[in-house]
This record gives structure tokens, C-alpha cells and sequence, in this order.
């Protein structure tokens, strides 16, 4: 796209938000009931798209883009009522008679730079919170998924206001256009190292910005009690690392840490577990998405050609370059300075790190920049209490990966190096929202307590006023009546 056109675009897009058409609930309602139609009467186009770009098998699109976007339109559609309207606020007995409240006020004009691993679902959820908020917005797809880009672009403007909620389509180019402009906020999904490149472009504008990163997520493999429920929990992470776009998610099993003497056994049942989901020929299988393109599978490659690392491996890493696909791949004990264990991984090869005790996993994960989320197995609850307080992720799940995802009523991003900033939900109102303070006075009454000139009395009601002591203030206020 031509920088003259991004101009007129953005020239549309500021005109048609002070024109406040996109303040009304009716155009919020309207414009989230378009999202609603396109999804449902699309959603074969989507399958396909996805399909082209990721090799993602229909049921697997469906529960993680087409899905939890309903959902989350259901939501938004039933709470958009409840979310706008104003919160009353207790304000100190000194400010008497005085009342407050909060006002959710859209920001302005948003940027939403999207990430292609899950190329829907990430544009079209913080979009549903920028036009639930009220927002005019852009949303930038990448340009690594081209089939579900050219989607977005085609039916967007279909379905919603093209006045007000814009797709823009094109490379680094692109991108570094619109991030030369003046945006009210900027919403980012993608890698830590382009997370900078946007950051730094906001603070010439001193642009708000939310960076929803990745981060090496740990999961931590404990002794289980049962059978049944080893069973479980195997199967879990397996869907934790291979069964989410072939390991290319922000919130999948990085890597798995487990006690030595269980490493073995663990092994094995993560290979059954392999062998039940994709076959003895997992390159066969229709259950698998491929690698995006050749050169995140060339990385891949490379990544598992370090002598160190290929030493390592005791089930898989076979891979095909004309189908871009690689085999469910785990690794044993890989040096702990090479890339796979100093990088995000974003494939389908699964580190296991062994430990002395269970306990050490603690130790092993706060010593590392902070993940975007960390996975326990574990029926311990000293354990359990002990991850929570001595360890910083943007989540924390217990005995099973991934769902915290879809929880609307828990906020999903990171912290340090994973990002930061939340959506999801009413979080995702609340990120495109200014939550406006408006404090309203009456004349009834004035006390000059607050004002000069200064005395003891003054100091007296001022303190009894601050510290809510209202017996105090009663019997100064009735002294002072009197007098």
C-alpha cells in the first residue's frame, strides 16, 4: 500500500470517529453483529484459508480461532450494556456532599499488528475489544499468512463500517509505515525482537502500547498418584505441545522438566500418546498443521542439526521440506546453552530437562526471563503454592496447558520479556478504554476547614476527615454548629 493511501485512510478513519458515530451502543452492537454473520457464514472460507496457510485440520481452526471468537462476540454483545455504563465511587467524608464515578471513553484510532500462527483468531479478538470500546480501528495482518490476510481484507469491509474498522494488508514496508503515524493505541501480537522495533516507534508519539510476546513456557512434570490420572495428564501435554499449530503458539510447552528417575517412563508414554494422536506415520496424518513457510522450518532444521542437540534426540526429527513438515520431535537433556534452550522454539520439538527433585524446577524457571505461562503437574499443593509465590509468569495452570486462553474472566498476556498489558473479555474493553474520573460537587454546604487560615480546630476535623473517623468529625461539626 501506497503512503498516500495509508494517509486517506487514516484521515477516514479520525473523521469518522469524531463524527462519534463509533461512541453509540447501537454501532458497537452493529458492528459486533457483523463479525457474527461473517463467522458464520464464512467459516468454510475460513477452513480453507487456514488451511492454505497453516495446514490447520477444520476441527482444529474451529476450537482455536473460529470458536473462541464466538465466544467471545457472545460475551461482548451480552455484557456491552453492563461494560459502558458509568461506576459510582465512595469518595472521603471531607469532600461531603460530593459524588464520583468512572466513564469508559474510547480511545480514538487503534492499531491491531497481528501474528500469523493463529491469523484470525488474534486479529478479530482485540478487535472485538477496540469496537466494543468504541474505537475506530486498523488491524494489520501479517503478511506471513497471505490466505487468511487477503480474507480479513476482502470481508471486513463487507461486514463492518469500512469508514471506521479498516484491514491493511502488506509486508515489513507496511508495517513500518503505519507505525510511523499517530495512533491512540497500538495492539501488537508477534516476536520480542519486532515487540521492540513497535515500541520504539510508539514513543515517538507517546502511544499507549499492549505487546502480547511469546517466552519459553515451562510445564513441570510431577509423580501423579493414579493411573488414570498420568493418563490425563500425558495426553494434556501432549495437546500442550504438538496438538496447537504444530507447536507454533506463544502458549504452548516450550519445555518440560520432570525428576530423573521419572524421565524415562515419561518418555515412553509421551511416544504412545504421539503414536494414538497422528499414527506410526505422523507424516501422514490430517490432524497436524505444517510449518508456516520453509524458512521457519530451515531454523527449525538448523536448530536440530547442532551435533549437541541431535545427540539429544530419542523420538523423532524426521522432517519433509517440500511438505514443510516435521515430525513430533523430544529432546533429552539438550545442552542448556544451545538455541533450543536459549530461543523460543515455535515448532514441533519438545526438551525434556532433568532434575534432581521436583522442587528444583522452581529454581530452574526463575533464574530465566519470565514466560508468558507456566504449566504444573502436580497434586502437591505445598508445590503448587510454592510456583505461585516463588515464580512470574502471565499465568499460572495446574494439570492441564492452554485453556487458560479461552477463560474471559482471567486477564491473558504476559510480564517482562512475555509482554504486557491484558485482553480477553472485559480485559479487552478495558484496553481500548479510558476509564475517565468525573467528580461532581454540590453548593449546599462549605466548610472552611480546608482553607486558610490555619488553626488547631482545622487540623482536628482535617484528620478525624482522612482517617473516616466519624464519631470525631460528628461531634466537631456539632461543636462548630453551635459556635
Amino acid at each position: 500500500m501506497e503512503l498516500l493511501d495509508i494517509d486517506q485512510s487514516m484521515e477516514e478513519l479520525r473523521e469518522s470517529f469524531k463524527s462519534r458515530k463509533t461512541r453509540s451502543i447501537a454501532w458497537r452492537r452493529s458492528q459486533l453483529k457483523g463479525l457474527q454473520g461473517l463467522l458464520e457464514e464464512k467459516e468454510g472460507d475460513i477452513f480453507r484459508a487456514l488451511q492454505e496457510d497453516l495446514g490447520k485440520p477444520c476441527a482444529e481452526s474451529y476450537r482455536d480461532e473460529v470458536g473462541t471468537v464466538k465466544k467471545s462476540l457472545n460475551l461482548s454483545l451480552a455484557c456491552l450494556e453492563e461494560w459502558t455504563s458509568s461506576k459510582k465511587v465512595r469518595l472521603p467524608m471531607v469532600l461531603f456532599p460530593t459524588s464520583g464515578e468512572l466513564v469508559a471513553e474510547p480511545l480514538g484510532v487503534v492499531l491491531i499488528i497481528t501474528s500469523w500462527n493463529f491469523p484470525l483468531g488474534l486479529a478479530l479478538e482485540p478487535l472485538i475489544g477496540a469496537i466494543a470500546a468504541g474505537n475506530a480501528a486498523v488491524v494489520k495482518p501479517s503478511e506471513l499468512s497471505p490466505a487468511c490476510s487477503s480474507f480479513l481484507a476482502t470481508n471486513i469491509p463487507i461486514y463492518l463500517d469500512n469508514k471506521a474498522i479498516k484491514v491493511i494488508q502488506g509486508g515489513v514496508s507496511v508495517s513500518e509505515q503505519l507505525l510511523d503515524k499517530k495512533w491512540d493505541k497500538i495492539f501488537f501480537t508477534g516476536s520480542a525482537r519486532v515487540g521492540r522495533i513497535v515500541m520504539s516507534a510508539a514513543s515517538k508519539h507517546l502511544t499507549p502500547v499492549i505487546l502480547e510476546l511469546g517466552g519459553k513456557c515451562p510445564a513441570i512434570y510431577d509423580t501423579l498418584s493414579s493411573y488414570r490420572d498420568t493418563k490425563i495428564a500425558i495426553r494434556r501435554i501432549t495437546l500442550g505441545k504438538w496438538g496447537l499449530c504444530s507447536g507454533q503458539a506463544c502458549i504452548g510447552i516450550d519445555y518440560l522438566l520432570v525428576e530423573e528417575r521419572n524421565a524415562s517412563a515419561l518418555v515412553n508414554m509421551l511416544k504412545d500418546r504421539i503414536q494414538r494422536n497422528y499414527g506410526n506415520d505422523p507424516r501422514e496424518s490430517n490432524s497436524m498443521s505444517r510449518i508456516v513457510n520453509k524458512h521457519h522450518f530451515q531454523r527449525l532444521r538448523n536448530i536440530l542439526k547442532d551435533p549437541k542437540v541431535a545427540a539429544s534426540i530419542v523420538h523423532g526429527g524426521s522432517m519433509d521440506e517440500d511438505t514443510l513438515f516435521i515430525e513430533p520431535t523430544i529432546l533429552m537433556n539438550p545442552p542448556l546453552d544451545s538455541e533450543i534452550m536459549t530461543e523460543e522454539i515455535f515448532g514441533p520439538i519438545l526438551p525434556i530437562i532433568t532434575l534432581k527433585k521436583i522442587e528444583d524446577s522452581i529454581e530452574f524457571i526463575s533464574s530465566r526471563p519470565q514466560p508468558l505461562a507456566i504449566y504444573a503437574f502436580t497434586k502437591n499443593e505445598t508445590l503448587k503454592k510454592r510456583i505461585v509465590s516463588e515464580t512470574s509468569s502471565g499465568s499460572i495452570t495446574f494439570n492441564d496447558c492452554i485453556i487458560q486462553f479461552v477463560v474471559d474472566a482471567l486477564p491473558f498476556g504476559g510480564v517482562g520479556q512475555s509482554g504486557f498489558g491484558k485482553y480477553h473479555g472485559k480485559f479487552s474493553f478495558d484496553a481500548f478504554s479510558h476509564e475517565k474520573a468525573v467528580l461532581r460537587r454540590s453548593f449546599i454546604t462549605e466548610f472552611s476547614s480546608g482553607s486558610p487560615p490555619w488553626n488547631d480546630f482545622k487540623l482536628g476535623f482535617l484528620r478525624a476527615a482522612y482517617n473516616f473517623d466519624y464519631i470525631a468529625l460528628f461531634l466537631m461539626l456539632l461543636g462548630l454548629k453551635r459556635s
